[in-house]
């Protein structure tokens, strides 16, 4: 059965134009020499470079990679093919799921291609090539939490934006982003329909400037209250990331906080570290009584994000109380995060109060507009979106149901457009025939 229609919403790559698929380094902060890999859904084929080890490598099977001096050892279950410069798993359909298991570190899924290789011959390094888009829907999914899908919305709208800019950031290493914050967070496939919802919503809209180009669209977990100058925290001043009172980031789960230290600790820091007279009684005043009520860049000519650092604080937005007694000073601090941008604590309560994702992203990223790629298909995304919230409805009406792999909302969405497909009305609890999980594309 050949299909005229390709399946899902985020694997849809004409609905980007600009990017279709991507390759990310996953583990990227990890050591790992040896990894179990098995297979959640669909086939996958196993490849040495361009010869084909294995065809249709699936559910019962498991794929046993090993870094050597030599480079990468494969074997699936007990049969050993060898070692070679670098192997590969390709998915033989949209709806393939790869769980990855290394040795010593937490367990992930991945949907798209893996592409294996060696580091110096000691460690793995591992890339996972897949569609922007279900790239975009686990970053949203890693970055921030909720559950109204306008969050995720947001999320990937800011989140599309930042990887069309720097699609290019690891090029000279072979892949375009790592899995970790030095690019964005990509710690799992997608596995919620809501996040799915948000994302496929957001399809082809990037963040634009008055000029139409893509803006620079870092975000934080919680301003505190008031959002920093991107001078304030990095060297360029840009118009559309100004400090602007933020009070949807009050009383979240990240608005304030505080930490003890060492009186002495403290004062000495700024002697020894910024050669600052502390004997001075002004100064040293100054340093145990330090406030903010509105954000400010520096104490004493010396920047807070150095200060931050040093002390491990969560923000630059912090005041300083001295009890008079004891060995410790209070910090008492707001927000959590570099401060500049879109507050994502901040999103959330806008989300609540029923602000559109539009209005949050001009909130925080001043004289900007939303801009949708004429490239994007209405007519699929519509279609998507119609689907994957009646798997959300289904989903609420049967809390606390055990799930098998196929429930899982990808699929769930596979079995759906089968059956729309063959005209059949889909019925949750009828029996998968063996025709609805073998496709041919």
């Amino acid at each position: 059965m050949k299909r005229t229609l390709f399946i899902l919403l985020l694997l849809l790559a004409t609905l980007t134009a600009q990017a279709e698929r991507v390759k990310v380094r996953i583990f990227s902060t990890n050591r790992i020499e040896a990894i179990n890999i098995s297979f959640d859904l669909g086939n996958y084929d196993l490849y040495a470079g361009d010869s084909l080890l294995e065809a249709s490598v699936g559910e019962g099977l498991s794929v046993i990679v090993k870094a050597t001096a030599a480079g990468v050892n494969v074997a699936v279950n007990d049969f050993e093919y060898g070692t070679f410069k670098e192997i590969s798993l390709r998915a033989t359909d949209t709806a393939c799921i790869l769980c990855l298991n290394p040795r010593n570190v937490k367990q992930r899924t991945y949907e798209g291609n893996l592409i294996i290789s060696t580091i110096n011959s000691t460690a793995l390094k591992l890339i996972n090539d897949v569609d922007f888009e279900t790239y975009l829907a686990g970053v949203a999914q890693s970055e921030i939490y909720g559950k109204h899908p306008e969050i995720f919305r947001v999320q990937a709208t800011i989140s599309r934006t930042w990887a069309l800019r720097n699609i290019n950031k690891h090029k000279n290493e072979g892949y375009n982003f790592c899995d970790h914050v030095h690019c964005q967070a990509y710690h799992n496939r997608c596995v919620r329909p809501d996040i799915m919802l948000g994302t496929i919503q957001s399809m082809g809209e990037t963040i634009v400037d008055q000029e139409g180009n893509l803006i620079e669209t870092p975000f934080h977990s919680n301003s505190g209250g008031q959002t920093a100058n991107s001078e304030d925290v990095w060297r360029a001043a840009l118009p559309y990331l100004r400090s602007i009172q933020d009070t949807f980031s009050y009383q979240m789960k990240q608005s304030e906080w505080t930490k003890v230290i060492n009186r002495e600790k403290w004062v000495s820091y700024f002697g020894k570290t910024h050669k600052l007279n502390v004997q001075d009684s002004a100064i040293r005043d100054s340093l145990l009584h330090f406030s903010q009520e509105e954000r400010v860049a520096k104490i004493f000519d010396i920047p807070l994000t150095r200060v931050r650092n040093d002390f491990q604080l969560k923000s630059t937005f912090f005041s300083v109380e001295d009890p008079g007694t004891g060995d410790n000073i209070i910090l008492h601090g707001k927000g959590y995060g570099h401060g500049v941008g879109l507050s994502q604590e901040g999103t959330i309560r806008m989300v609540e109060l029923g602000f559109s994702y539009d209005q949050i992203i001009q909130h925080y990223y001043l004289g900007s507009h939303v801009h949708k790629n004429a490239a994007t298909s209405q007519h699929y995304v519509s279609n998507y979106v119609k689907e994957i919230q009646q798997i959300i409805e289904t989903d609420k009406q049967q809390p606390g149901k055990v799930k098998s792999k196929k429930d899982d909302w990808l699929g769930q969405l596979f079995r759906l457009r089968d059956r729309q497909e063959r005209e059949e009305v889909y019925d949750p609890n009828k029996p998968d025939s063996e025709g609805d999980w073998d496709y041919q594309w």
